[in-house]
Order: structure tokens, then C-alpha cells, then sequence
């Protein structure tokens, strides 16, 4: 083994130890200042609008961990590069190690609401990082000397003599190979160790516990039962369940919001201020209801799309007490961790059910969710509206302020368009000749769905058996018994609003405002 990749592993090694160490002190400082988790945020808030397209359309719900795994996978090459390095110029190593600080320090005290104490997990796992990777090259075979880093013969090259010649120098090959491979044994097990201590206590810091004592009010007016037949067979549930539901957000790390300490600021543009604890909002008159969310991102026949059953107060009622002025024709929403979104005044005062919510299928808000509170608004897309762990609504004017994708390239305003989605045969599914089940979902939030069609290969619409739904802000399942005959077929779908508006066929990306296209699959039948 060459030196430079004997020290290359040093420096994996060196760097894996400061993470997981930085991770035991982040415990202390907060989650958002492990310098993993720190620099993952900033590469969310100013990646190009296109890379997060990109990664939301090939991860999907998994965005965040494919962006960890990234990262990390970005730091062992620079380490690996740092350690075979350091052989040869120390100097350059410290310098390599320094930017590393500079790097994690910089990301982690940019982060909302973060004071000087972010910066304590990256530089104690710095200087760890010197300490270890200077230990690890003291005793990494290959150097006659056994002396490491600094040296002051000058660079050592990988073809230089590196053991002693006869038995003895075989002995001392074997022994110090053998004293580094368990150094760098000791230092993995360390790192793992630590790493994985750290990401426990800090679960134990979280509000787990918390959200277990919470006891949700009884609501004033419970949601009707489900009516029997909202189910298609073959299509996804008509109820998400709280696991299943998709997530889709900034958050690397939920945020742990403790219900006893939080509070929710209304304020700006308004007549009555606002400020409402979470004692006091309980108090209030709670509502269930069952609402259809669906993210922007989503691709035609995509899945980040759920239907729950939510538990909230109506977020009109709260804006009528704080009495916005004329000229207020946005909703600020700002979460604990710094994230905004806007949506209009006048949509989230027309009367339909948008909600604060505290619950979910019957549960307080999971904290992937919001626990412990969130926004809720049917017919928009939730880059405008479900802005989850909210502390803070500003009641101010468009023309004066863009919420947090704005200035990425999205609309100001969303609301959902109509959609469908084949469920049921998958794509590239295979079926025996006769008749298939064709089913899936539509959906028009706070429109409503009045009509779904599909179509075989290039034939006629033919208008499927559409299903009971809860409401217009829930998805409506559809079911079609086809004929099937042997061969490769393509099926399409379309759906109509009850406004009259059928969807359109032009195929568009999810920017700046939602996907639009017809979904298609292909079946093999025989």
C-alpha cells in the first residue's frame, strides 16, 4: 500500500472523528450546528432552482438523506485528499483542516436564530481532526524514521524506500502496519460511536416526550363520516397515513418546538396585534376536517400528494380578531427555523377551511409535520401555505415582500391545478386479456372533481364510475372496467373541475407553478 493512500485513510479517519465528535456537541448547541447538518442548510437555501427540481424528481422524500449522504461522501475526498496531502506538507494539511472550520463555522452561524455557540461543534472537531491525523501518520508504516508530520527532511515520495531491508525490517513492517490498522480502527469506532451517540442525545433533547402529553381538545364540529364508497380498488388509500405521508420541506432536521414554550406573533398590517400561546390556542374552537395537501414539486403521476384528516382552528377567525388593513393582501407565514411562505389575504378569509392545525389522523402533529403547529390552506400549493413549526404571521402586501421561493423562480401565487393520476396497472405492468381494473386519483382542491376520463391507446374518452369523496378540498378516486385485448396499450387520463375546466394536455415542469400534462401508462397485455 502506498503511502499517500496509507495517509489519505488518516485523513477519512481524522475527519469521520471530528463529525461524529462535532455531533456529542451539537447536543448541546443545537442540531443545526453539527457541521453535517450546517452546510447541508446553506447548500439548501442557495442551490439553483434546478439542482433542488432535480433532486425533489430522482429522491423524492429521500432529497434530504441523498443531500447528507452527498455532503458526506464530498467531505471523505477532501479528508482522503487533506491526509495524503499532510505527508508531504504539513503546512497544507493545517491549511486544509482550517478551511474545513472556516466552511462549517461560517454555515453554522448563518443559521436562524443561531449565536456564537454554533460554532463550538466544528471547531472542536477540528482540532480533533489535527490531533487524530497527526497521530495516525505517526504511525502509518512507510516512513524509516517513524517520525510523522512535520518534517524536516522534506516531502517523502511514494516510491521511496519504506522498510527496513532483512527479517527485522519485515517484523517492523508487520508490527506498524499492524499498530495503524488498529489506530484507524479505534479512530472508526470512535467515530461511529460518537456519532451516533450524538444524533441520541440530541433525540432525547427533542420534544418526543412532549408530544406524547399532549391531549388534543375535543372539536367543536367533527368531520362526517367517510362514506362507503370513496375507495377504488387498486388505488392508493383514500386516508394517508401519518407515516406514509409525503414530506417534502427545508428542514434537514425537524425543528424541536416545545409546545409550553411556543408561541404564535400575529402582527403587521393589522389593527389588534396578536400573540397566542399554546395553552391558549387549545381554547379555542377546533375543527376536523379532511384536507388534500400536494406539493409544487410533483410531477405529473408523481406521488407527493396526501389526503389527512386535520384537527385545527380557522385561521379566518384569527385574522378577523387581529383586523388586517386595506392593502394587506398577503399572509407572511414564518416558521421557528426561519422559513417564510405567502398566501393571499383574501383566499385564506373566503370562507374555506384553512386551518392552524394541531392535529393529524387523529394524533398531535407528527414533528416531521409541524408538531406542534401548522398551517393548512385547501387549493394551494404548500410552498404557499403549509408552512409547518409556524411562530409568526405578518400581515403585509406582496409588492413588498417574497417569501422564501419567490426569489427562486416560482410564482408569487399557486393554486392547484386540476390533476389525475393512473394508480392502477402500473406502468409497465403486464395483464391477461380481459377486464382490468383501470383506478386512480383526481383531484381540484376546493374545487372538486366532476368528471375523470381515460383513454386506450388513441381511441375515444371513454367517462370512468367516480367515487364518493369527503369534500371538494379532498382528492375523489375513480375506477374503469376495461376490456383488455391482447397486445401493448396506452392509457391515459384527464380530469374536469366542477368549474368546467378539464385539464390540459401540454405537457410543463412543477416550476414555476405545478406540473401540467396528462398521465400516461404502458400495459402489456397476453
Amino acid at each position: 500500500m502506498k503511502l499517500s493512500v496509507r495517509a489519505g485513510m488518516a485523513g477519512v479517519a481524522a475527519a469521520a472523528v471530528a463529525v461524529g465528535v462535532a455531533e456529542v456537541v451539537a447536543a448541546l448547541t443545537g442540531p443545526l450546528s453539527a457541521p453535517l447538518l450546517a452546510v447541508g442548510g446553506v447548500v439548501v437555501d442557495n442551490v439553483p432552482p434546478a439542482v433542488k427540481d432535480f433532486g425533489v424528481s430522482v429522491f423524492g422524500v429521500h432529497d434530504k438523506a441523498a443531500l447528507i449522504t452527498g455532503t458526506a461522501i464530498l467531505l471523505a475526498i477532501y479528508a482522503y485528499g487533506v491526509g495524503a496531502v499532510a505527508v508531504r506538507s504539513w503546512r497544507v494539511a493545517l491549511a486544509g483542516i482550517g478551511l474545513f472550520a472556516i466552511v462549517g463555522v461560517a454555515a453554522a452561524v448563518t443559521r436562524h436564530d443561531a449565536g456564537v455557540l454554533a460554532a463550538l461543534p466544528t471547531l472542536v472537531g477540528a482540532g480533533l481532526a489535527i490531533f487524530v491525523l497527526r497521530y495516525l501518520l505517526d504511525l502509518a508504516p512507510g516512513v524509516t524514521t517513524g517520525v510523522g508530520p512535520p518534517r524536516a527532511d522534506g516531502p517523502v515520495p511514494d516510491d521511496a524506500p519504506t522498510e527496513k531491508a532483512g527479517t527485522s525490517g519485515s517484523a517492523y513492517s508487520y508490527e506498524s502496519r499492524r499498530r495503524f490498522l488498529k489506530a484507524l480502527g479505534i479512530a472508526g469506532g470512535l467515530a461511529l460511536v460518537s456519532g451516533v451517540g450524538g444524533r441520541l442525545l440530541t433525540s432525547r433533547r427533542a420534544v418526543t416526550q412532549a408530544r406524547k402529553e399532549v391531549v388534543l381538545p375535543v372539536a367543536r364540529q367533527t368531520a362526517p363520516p367517510l362514506p362507503s364508497g370513496v375507495q377504488a380498488p387498486g388505488a392508493t388509500p383514500f386516508v394517508s397515513s401519518n407515516k406514509d405521508f409525503y414530506r417534502i420541506d427545508t428542514a434537514l432536521y425537524p425543528p424541536q418546538v416545545d409546545p409550553s414554550t411556543w408561541q404564535l406573533k400575529i402582527h403587521g398590517m393589522v389593527r389588534n396585534p396578536i400573540t397566542i400561546t399554546w395553552a391558549e390556542l387549545l381554547e379555542r374552537p377546533m375543527i376536523e376536517r379532511y384536507v388534500t395537501l400536494a406539493c409544487v414539486s410533483n410531477e405529473v403521476g408523481g406521488d407527493l400528494i396526501g389526503n389527512a384528516l386535520w384537527l385545527g382552528t380557522p385561521i379566518k377567525e384569527l385574522l378577523d380578531e387581529a383586523d388586517p388593513l386595506p392593502g394587506a393582501d398577503q399572509v407572511v407565514q414564518r416558521s421557528v427555523d426561519g422559513w417564510t411562505c405567502g398566501s393571499p389575504t383574501a383566499t385564506l378569509r373566503d370562507g374555506r377551511d384553512a386551518l392552524l392545525a394541531v392535529g393529524m389522523n387523529g394524533v398531535p402533529l407528527p414533528v416531521d409535520h409541524g408538531f406542534p403547529v401548522r398551517m393548512v390552506v385547501p387549493g394551494l400549493y404548500g410552498y404557499v401555505s403549509a408552512c409547518k413549526w409556524i411562530t409568526e404571521i405578518e400581515l403585509a402586501r406582496f409588492e413588498d415582500f417574497d417569501a422564501y421561493w419567490v426569489p427562486r423562480g416560482w410564482s408569487q401565487q399557486a393554486p392547484i391545478k386540476t390533476e389525475s393520476r393512473i394508480d392502477t396497472p402500473r406502468d409497465g405492468a403486464a395483464r391477461s386479456p380481459g377486464t382490468v381494473t383501470i383506478a386512480g386519483v383526481a383531484w381540484a382542491q376546493h374545487r372538486g372533481i366532476s368528471k375523470v376520463e381515460v383513454q386506450i391507446d388513441d381511441g375515444p374518452w371513454a367517462v370512468t364510475d367516480l367515487h364518493e369523496t369527503a369534500s371538494a378540498d379532498t382528492w375523489r378516486q375513480w375506477s374503469y372496467p376495461w376490456q383488455a385485448s391482447e397486445g401493448q396499450h396506452i392509457l391515459r387520463v384527464r380530469a374536469t373541475d366542477t368549474s368546467g375546466q378539464t385539464q390540459t394536455s401540454t405537457p410543463a415542469p412543477p416550476a414555476p407553478d405545478g406540473a401540467t400534462g396528462w398521465h400516461s401508462v404502458q400495459v402489456n397485455v397476453g
